[in-house]
């Protein structure tokens, strides 16, 4: 899609000729910056959304300003996903696994924000990805199905630090999403189960 096929804002409420723009330069630059990491530049995001640089600038006038907006976009996204995966409906060892096939997908296409640590706002990540990850755990922990004399704060840790290895396995091609899922929820409940 080019700058000049983009529709003008709908005065009935549609979505915004700045918020499609917006977007667009979002989901090219995951793309350009996951698949080519350091060696993309500006131009490349540029011409991936079918804009021009100058565009490209207005909206982000620097790479920074473009990955922090990446780091919202992808919290956003993770939220949403977890939002839909019906976490409190399923089983906790189901609910896990919709955690994961949730997440795993997003560390993949946003793997530049990984691999160049940016972080996100961290009120946002607490409100769309660790709280509803939080209530499976202190469900699990309440059920039985997790260990008592493990915090759910030290389950979360764990988890976290258990999905970023496999965000890392995904990104290296070492493993494919689906296989980093059920290894990252074998380990887990192998370990935090009830003894």
């Amino acid at each position: 899609m080019t700058e000049a096929s983009l529709p003008a804002a709908s005065p009935t409420g549609g979505v915004s000729r700045f918020d499609r723009t917006a977007a667009a330069i979002l989901d090219a630059a995951a793309h350009v910056l996951s698949e080519r990491g350091n060696s993309a530049n500006m131009a490349d995001v540029a011409a991936g959304a079918g804009v021009s640089r100058a565009t490209l600038y207005r909206y982000y006038p620097h790479r920074e300003a473009l990955l922090k907006a990446l780091a919202a976009q992808a919290v956003a996204d993770a939220g949403s996903r977890l939002a839909d995966a019906g976490l409190d409906r399923a089983s906790v060892e189901e609910a896990l696994e919709r955690i994961l096939r949730a997440l795993l997908p997003i560390g993949d296409r946003y793997g530049v924000l990984i691999r160049e640590q940016i972080e996100a706002d961290s009120a946002e990540i607490e409100r769309l990805i660790g709280g509803p990850i939080r209530a499976v755990f202190a469900r699990g922990i309440e059920s039985g199905v997790f260990r008592r004399d493990v915090p759910v704060e030290v389950l979360l840790e764990v988890f976290g630090g258990a999905i970023r290895a496999a965000f890392k396995l995904i990104d290296e091609r070492r493993l494919g999403i689906e296989e980093a899922s059920a290894a990252v929820v074998a380990l887990f409940l192998d370990g935090a189960r009830m003894p």
